[in-house]
């Protein structure tokens, strides 16, 4: 949510670290006997609480322009929900985000069979994705200089159907002093496999129990969408987005343009950006009532916009109930699909590459 000059601005940053290396040894993932809990990193100027449960965000406190603190991302009282979760409240997603259609690809000559858990395709890695996975808590400073947690995760060769052996780990910190971090980083043992991790929160800047996000005010800075079929699959073009419903290339409110659509947003967008540049815008957020805004840059390629379409009678956190709407996600990412559409980047990882994914959040109070 980018733009206008702020008379208040609080900086918030959220930088989200995932780091991904794959294990140069065997053996089931450590963390699976490991208690499941909250963590809470607090700077004194503004908190995120997560959990080891998916390496999930569950909680992010913002002031709004009267100095009051809301928590501004959807989610639950109780950790042990988010087990039964099938909405993806905060987690990371992977071994790769999104769908990969006929849950299937072939790969240097070999032909995978994945866990499809959405009809025939695969959704976020399948039926246990990292999402819905115990991750080992590496480190954990709550407060003092640079707040930061590290989670880790091994996905074996061969989980949901993928190939190699994968060490994850995931680090939130508050770097300075209204700064949160992001970054994904991937290396291979001795399989080439596909890498899309994805950070699965939903915002609603409004506050998480203030109703929906229709009124909210985007910008998303992609001249270009990937279209999908009736299952949300890509057909593999790429599309400009000039007069039509996903067309935010100049700020919009929501509801101007989702009323022309028959659920909602859920597309990714092939992100703009000069050639060489590592960073780059891909959205900004605004909230007229209680001012917040929020800017997201990646050097991730492509990003999911997604606007909650099948959320219904979810309760949350204070028993609010969660209805269509109630908060949007913005998720980094490489194009679905890729291992099935040659001409969309790759997303291989081969030994001796390194994936990297990088993305920072930074919140203002806007005029």
């Amino acid at each position: 949510m980018k733009n206008k000059t702020p008379t208040v601005c609080y900086c918030f940053i959220i930088t989200i670290t995932i780091t991904l290396v794959f294990l140069w040894g065997g053996g089931a993932n450590a963390s699976k006997h490991e208690d499941i809990g909250i963590y809470e990193l607090n700077n004194g100027h503004f908190s995120v609480k997560c959990t080891n449960w998916g390496a999930a965000i569950i909680s992010v406190l913002l002031p709004d322009k009267n100095g009051e603190f809301t928590d501004v991302v959807l989610g639950y009282d109780s950790v042990k929900t988010y087990k039964n979760d099938s909405t993806y409240f905060g987690s990371v997603v992977g071994r790769v985000a999104n769908r990969i259609g006929g849950a299937q690809f072939t790969l240097n000559g070999t032909h995978y069979k994945l866990d499809a858990n959405e009809n025939q395709n695969m959704l976020h890695g399948g039926h246990r994705g990292f999402s819905d996975v115990v991750w080992t808590v590496v480190k954990h400073k709550k407060d003092g200089e640079n707040p930061r947690i590290t989670f880790s995760y091994h996905s074996f060769d061969g989980e949901e159907g993928f190939p190699g052996d994968l060490k994850v780990t995931v680090t939130y910190s508050l770097v300075g002093k209204h700064k949160l971090s992001v970054k994904m980083v991937a290396k291979p043992k001795n399989k080439a496999t596909p890498v899309n991790l994805a950070q699965h929160t939903y915002w609603n800047l409004g506050g998480h129990n203030s109703g929906d996000i229709l009124s909210e005010k985007i910008q998303i800075f992609g001249s270009h969408i990937t279209p999908t079929n009736d299952q949300l699959i890509p057909t593999g073009e790429i599309v400009p987005v000039k007069d039509t419903p996903y067309d935010f290339l100049k700020p919009s409110v929501i509801n101007s343009k989702i009323k022309d659509l028959p659920s909602g947003y859920d597309i990714n967008y092939a992100l703009d950006g000069e050639k060489g540049e590592k960073m780059k815008v891909a959205a900004i957020v605004w909230d007229k009532k209680s001012k917040r805004s929020m800017k997201l840059t990646t050097d991730a390629p492509g990003v999911q916009f997604y606007t909650g379409n099948y959320i219904k009678d979810v309760k949350g956190k204070g028993g609010y109930v969660y209805e269509a709407h109630a908060g949007l996600c913005l998720e980094t990412q490489g194009f679905p699909n890729a291992v099935n559409q040659p001409n969309f980047p790759s997303q291989i990882v081969n030994p001796g590459q390194t994936y990297k994914h990088h993305m920072l959040f930074t919140f203002s109070l806007d005029d």
